[in-house]
């Protein structure tokens, strides 16, 4: 019988007890060509070695200080990209997911402008922004169907009352291309003039010249970036409703 909270951890051992798989999944999104894509990798190793799967791997004790921590190191071991906004969706347990055992995963999401994978990728065979349409009709690893259907839904209900779209633009950007990130992550359109509207009367943006957009095409146009803040933003009505005004 232990006398004190101090001798019994002293004495506690973790592996006297059935100790799951735990890992992270992270669905990163970004637009190409004005389409919506998702960042997969193919595995190197075994399990479902040769498959395509979200990056991710497991926790380390003793590298990562949470969670967060996990997701942002293997998401840059396997795919040299990093994001600036990334966050938990879901946590999903069970028996079948993983042959190794009983396994459980945090799912998170992230948003970043287009980047190239890094060219050398640690335990994967290739990194490659894939289109959305033609990920989820892939064979992935896992359940990884599944966390990709999910972390999309979040992606389109966020979108609606969030500044989220804005992570998927380089700065500066004009509000055509704004807009087209909007309806692009919503999968819906959305009335130009009350885009507009709405956006600037939230005084989300600062304007900071004018400009071609990327990629040099198009009309000169005034040109913005995120007001300092702005992400905690949250409409108080959604956009794609079935009415705008």
């Amino acid at each position: 019988m232990f006398t004190s909270e101090k001798e019994y951890l002293k004495h506690y051992n973790i592996h006297d007890y059935d100790v799951p798989l735990v890992s992270v999944d992270i669905a990163i999104f970004t637009l190409l060509d004005g389409k919506l894509h998702i960042l997969l990798v193919e595995r190197g190793d075994f399990p479902q070695k040769g498959r395509w799967s979200l990056p991710g791997g497991f926790i380390n004790q003793q590298q990562d200080k949470d969670l967060h921590a996990t997701a942002l190191r293997k998401l840059t071991e396997k795919t040299g990209v990093k994001t600036p906004h990334l966050e938990q969706v879901a946590t999903i347990g069970n028996t079948k997911r993983d042959p190794r055992g009983w396994s459980v995963t945090v799912l998170y999401m992230g948003l970043i402008p287009y980047a190239p994978t890094a060219d050398f990728i640690e335990t994967v065979a290739d990194a490659r922004w894939w289109p959305y349409e033609v990920a989820i009709k892939q064979n992935l690893a896992f359940d990884h169907i599944e966390l990709v259907t999910q972390a999309r839904e979040r992606l389109r209900v966020k979108s609606g009352y969030t500044v989220l779209p804005v992570y998927v633009l380089n700065a500066p950007f004009t509000l055509t291309q704004l807009q087209q990130a909007f309806e692009e992550l919503l999968g819906t359109e959305i009335e130009k003039k009350s885009f507009r509207r709405r956006i600037q009367a939230a005084d989300l943006l600062e304007e900071v010249g004018e400009g071609l957009p990327e990629g040099g095409r198009g009309r000169i146009a005034a040109l913005y970036r995120p007001r300092k803040g702005s992400e905690q933003h949250a409409f108080i009505r959604a956009f794609g409703g079935s009415e705008e005004d």
